[in-house]
Formats: C-alpha cells, structure tokens, sequence
C-alpha cells in the first residue's frame, strides 16, 4: 500500500469483506474494501438515509439453480437490498455501482461474464438506478467503498495470464538446449 492509498483511509474503519459476504452500514467512518476477479460486487446506498452497502458474489445462481448460498447472486442482492430496506434506505432511492465480472483464465466457462450478465439483469429487473459499472475485462480490481455517499476507489490488478506467460518464457529460455543424440538412443 502506497502513502497516497494510506492517506485515503487514515482515519476510517476498514471491513474487508470476501467471497459471499454482504456489509450494510450507517457509519460515515467505515470503508468496506475487496478483491474482485471474475466476482462481482454491487455496491447499493441511499444518500437520503445515509446508508449504504455491498455485496461480493462469486456464481449468479438463478432462481430454480441456486441453492441459496451466499455465495451465489441471487441470494447476495437479496440480502443487500433488505439489509438497506431495514436499516432506513427506501428502494426508490437506491443508487447501484457494479463491478467485476472478469473473465481471468482462458477457459471456455466465463463465469465472469455470467456474474456481470445477472447483476445487471438483477438492477434493471428491480428498477434501481444504475449509476456506473465497471463490469468484465481481464484484469481484477482492488475496491474501496464508502457506504455513506456512494464514493469509490478502483484499482486495477496485473494481468494474470501475462505474469503467467512472461514467467513460462523465463522458464524456457533458461533450459538448455537438448542433445540430438546420447550415446545409441537418437532423441527427436
């Protein structure tokens, strides 16, 4: 962590949070932080009310496929908007940022894509207003949110894949060359 990343959160109160957790608050003092890769977190507030909170999900579930795990979206968002709903925030006054949803290994399954598909579908089924998003692409994201007021700080990650190539291109230029042949045997 950098001084200028310090200094953006000296004198507040840090809630991690991970995978399936859901965070609603009041205190102008907290900033809820998370890893996201092909994750998504919905970060909800009510300026009026002066609450706010998030969510980090890691699969979308659907309604006959879910099986009501933290884990999985349709449960997240639930959670969120009623733990707003019951700390004062009123679903007409709901501002939502999404963000994650990235697609970080190259395989055929894009869960990330998935992920951002039913948050998206979940805020405009529901009605909320959606203020921005910062949804797919490669790259993992470091969040900080300040439940009170909406504000957020996004940080991209490295590139995985790339680390991973550059460390396997390493790997081969440091072997050595294989002999054409060793005694009888001819290698090819």
């Amino acid at each position: 962590m950098s001084l200028a990343e310090a200094e953006a959160i000296k004198g507040f109160n840090v809630q991690p949070l991970l995978q399936g957790d859901v965070q609603v608050s009041n205190d102008p003092q907290l900033v809820m932080t998370t890893i996201l890769g092909s994750c998504v977190a919905a970060c909800m507030w009510d300026e009026v009310a002066g609450v706010g909170g998030m969510n980090h999900f890691l699969l979308p579930g659907t309604e006959t496929g879910s099986n009501g795990g933290m884990s999985h979206g349709v449960h997240a968002m639930e959670l969120l908007v009623n733990g707003l709903i019951q700390a004062g925030a009123r679903r007409e006054r709901l501002r939502v940022k999404l963000l994650g949803g990235a697609k970080m290994f190259n395989s055929r399954i894009d869960i990330g894509t998935k992920n951002a598909e039913f948050a998206t579908w979940f805020v405009k089924n529901e009605g909320f207003e959606l203020v921005d998003c910062c949804l797919g692409g490669q790259r993992g994201r470091n969040l900080r949110f300040w439940p009170v007021g909406g504000r957020i700080q996004r940080r991209f990650m490295k590139d995985t894949r790339l680390i991973e190539e550059e460390s396997a291109q390493r790997i081969a230029s440091k072997k050595p060359a294989a002999e054409a042949s060793i005694g009888d045997v001819q290698l090819f």
